[in-house]
């Protein structure tokens, strides 16, 4: 299981980000990228204490500065359907008997004859 799959799967869903520095925010996450980079809603935020707290409509979480994620465990059956989903839509095809199709295999239409 891949971790932009686990996190394109959890858009929507609530989860805590730890960050390097300690400080962890709790939120549902909108979107994310390439790069892990985060934006969440509706969100807690902790100091790296605990004794402080902060509640953000949106924010932004830069992906290299996250130590950890926790997600419902709900997310982690729904990453693995979908992963079987998937293995079973793209090994359907290219079964059975079939030409190549006149001259494009091995060499195709070499010698300039269309």
């Amino acid at each position: 299981m891949l971790p932009l799959s686990l996190l394109n799967t959890a858009q929507g869903h609530p989860m805590l980000v730890e960050l390097k520095n300690g400080e962890t925010f709790n939120g549902h996450l909108v979107n994310c990228d390439n790069w892990m980079n985060l934006t969440l809603r509706e969100v807690i935020q902790t100091s790296p204490e605990g004794d402080r707290f902060w509640r953000l409509p949106e924010c932004y979480i830069r992906g290299n500065t996250i130590k950890y994620l926790r997600v419902p465990d709900e997310i982690m059956e729904m990453v693995k359907e979908d992963s079987i989903r998937q293995r079973q839509a793209t090994s359907g095809g290219n079964r059975g008997r079939g030409s190549r199709g006149g001259n494009t295999g091995r060499g195709g239409n070499r010698g300039g004859n269309s």
